[in-house]
Order: C-alpha cells, then structure tokens, then sequence
C-alpha cells in the first residue's frame, strides 16, 4: 500500500466524529510499541487496538510511514500475518486510507462470479462528489483503469445506469433551494410513477442522482404534498430489485446519511450471525464523518446504544 496516497474526509460534517487527532502524538513512539506488539512472543492485539483506534487516519499513515521506515516492512502485511480473519480485516481498515479503503471494497463487490449489488448501493448512494473523486483517483492509481470503465462489465440495466451516473461524482452541490424547481421535479416523479401506467425509471435515476441534497429534501416535502405518499413508498410500490433498493438508498440518504448508516448496521447485527464486512466498513468509514450521529440515529431508531448492540452481536 502506498502510504502517502491522497485521502480526503467529507467536511460537510466537521467534527462529528468519534475518532480524532490525538494530542501529543509521535509517530516514532507508536511504531516501537507496535513492534513490540507484534515482534513478541504472541500478539498483544490490546496494544494493536489502543494504538490504531486511538489515532486518526492521517496519523495512521504516518505510523505506516515511520514503521516501513525502522523495519523496511510493511505494517499492513505485518498486521496480516500476525492476525486472522475479522480482526485482520478491521486493523487493516483502520490503517487504509479512506478513498483506498473505498476502492478495495468496490473491488471486493465485483470480484469473481456475481456483483455484491448491496455493498455498490450502500457506498454510490451515501458517498460525497469529494469522496467519489477520490475513490475514482485511487481506482486509477491502483488499476490503470477508470472505475467507470471497469463498472460498465459488472453492472447493468437501470441498476447499472444510476451507479455510474452517480460514479461520476457530479451531484449539483448548491446550497440554495429552488421551491419553484421541487414542485415541478415532484409533479414529474408523480407523473412518471404512480400517475402512469408503468413506470418512467430513467426520470427518477435522472433527478435523485443530479439534483443537490439540499434540493431533494425540499423535492421530498413537496412530493408528500402532492401524492399523499413519501417518495420512498412510491418507489418501494413501484420498483422492485436492486434499482428499488439504490434509488431507496438515495432518498433515505438525501434524508440523513447517518441514519442510513444507523440502520445498516442494525440489519448487519440482525438475525443469526453477524454480517462482519459491513459492520467494519461502516463503523471505520464513518469514524471520523459523523459516527456520533450514526450514534445517536441508531439509539432514535432502535432504542438502545450502538455499542451495546455491538457487544451483544460480536461476543
């Protein structure tokens, strides 16, 4: 891994993080405790955990630096030998980039036979134009390719359509509200879906994927007004499969991406068995963005803490 790759966080959301910089730092003084953590005889997976959870991701990548630095190895593949399975994969994505982390699970999701459509959706649908640069630049750096044009051989129809609309990174970001603009956009979505006999798709991919946040939610009110109905009921009675599941995405994140992420992680912990791959990328990916209101979302909606359901879920 190239650790001096360019990272970007959503500055949207300034401060509303769990995971900060940590006063005093040195680089220098983790790199040798971490050694030692690792170098010993055993693992001491305290030391790993109160060091790569206690740091930022910049300072992370200066641990990484300074580490390949003093033993001329890598700490990923270090971090890999020395650990197995889930906690491998959670250290590893503490000391990943984030848009190079985004771009390994894009991978993962259109690896081999099949395309892991839930992980595509979760990530197009919730990431900034900022973030999805990013994770275009580290497609390219790490691939020699765009990542539209690899998406094009894995995706398809009108699922695949809204996913590289929104690969390009080219959402209207203007802050101003056009009340004008959302009454005829909502009188459109009406017309194209619960007015008419089937449904106009291409006019909901269009305006949920190039419209402003700011825009949409306004979008949204009016929609209620005139359908009686909240746009995402109507897609849900309108659609089906995984373009009903993308454009739902959409909406609900227009809505409040923390409280998307609220409830991924509760049907990540749902059930028997834990799905361990997306409540990592989660709970790492919005780390330093806006896990206090992933927090907060997931006590409103669910009625307890995130950590204790964590606790009772990954015994």
């Amino acid at each position: 891994m190239n650790v001096d790759f360019v990272f970007t966080f959503d500055t949207d959301l300034p401060g509303r993080g769990t995971i900060k910089d940590k006063a005093g730092f040195k680089a220098t003084e983790d790199v040798l405790a971490l050694q030692k953590a690792i170098d010993g005889l055993g693992t001491t997976e305290k030391t790993l955990v109160d060091i790569l959870t206690g740091r930022s991701n910049f300072q992370r990548q200066l641990i990484c630096k300074a580490y390949f630095e003093t033993t001329g190895r890598n700490l990923v593949d270090d971090l890999k030998g020395d650990t197995h399975g889930d906690f491998e994969d959670l250290l590893v994505a503490l000391v990943t980039p984030p848009a190079l982390y985004d771009f390994h699970e894009v991978k993962k999701a259109t690896k081999g036979a099949g395309t892991i459509e839930d992980t595509l959706t979760e990530i197009f649908a919730s990431r900034s134009n900022q973030q999805m640069k990013a994770l275009s630049d580290a497609y390219l750096a790490e691939t020699g390719r765009s990542m539209i044009h690899d998406l094009k051989t894995e995706v398809s129809g009108d699922y695949g359509k809204t996913i590289l609309i929104l690969a390009e990174g080219k959402r209207d970001e203007s802050k101003t509200v056009d009340p004008v603009k959302a009454k005829a956009d909502a009188k459109a979505l009406y017309e194209a879906g619960e007015k008419k006999w089937g449904t106009d798709e291409s006019k909901f991919i269009d305006i949920l994927c190039s419209r402003s946040v700011p825009q949409l939610r306004q979008t949204l009110v009016e929609y209620k007004a005139l359908s009686k109905k909240t746009l995402q009921e109507s897609i849900e009675s309108e659609m089906s499969g995984d373009l009903e599941d993308l454009l739902v995405a959409i909406v609900k994140c227009v809505k409040s991406v923390p409280a998307y992420m609220a409830e991924r992680l509760y049907k990540s912990m749902k059930g028997v068995g834990t799905t361990e791959s997306t409540l990592t990328r989660i709970m790492v990916s919005r780390s330093e963005i806006d896990m206090l209101d992933v927090r907060a979302e997931y006590k409103k909606l669910f009625g307890c803490s995130l950590y204790s359901a964590i606790k009772v879920s990954v015994r």
